[in-house]
């Protein structure tokens, strides 16, 4: 069993910076890959950005590529994103997931949820 919780949202100007944070409990952190998924009002939850358990791998949603970055640090147990150049389409909740088997954008490859953080972008 994997506990998620993310922090680190909130409203933010147009081109602007956030960085979101997700601590992981279990001593089994690397063995998951972690993603990044968004959900706007009225929207399906769509993908962000993943990392592989090693760190070695990243993959980003177009819409994001440039501006998103992920990363993880292992041995805090702990996944980030570091939100740049912020656009008021990125309003949404944040949550992120934990993978056993891999670093995939699709949302059914994520065992494990965290509750969300919400980010709001004004114009």
């Amino acid at each position: 069993q994997v506990q998620l919780e993310e922090s680190g949202g909130g409203l933010v100007q147009a081109g602007g910076s956030l960085r979101l944070s997700c601590a992981a409990s279990g001593r089994t952190f690397s063995m998951y890959a972690m993603g990044w998924f968004r959900q706007a009002p009225g929207k399906e939850r769509e993908f962000v950005a993943t990392i592989s358990g090693s760190a070695g791998r990243t993959y980003y949603a177009d819409s994001v590529k440039g501006r998103y970055t992920i990363s993880r640090d292992n041995a805090k147990n702990t996944v980030y994103l570091q939100m740049n150049s912020l656009k008021p389409g990125d309003t949404a909740v944040y949550y992120c997931a934990a993978s056993s088997a891999g670093a995939y954008v699709n949302r059914d490859a994520y065992d494990y949820w965290g509750q969300g953080t919400q980010v709001t972008v004004s114009s």
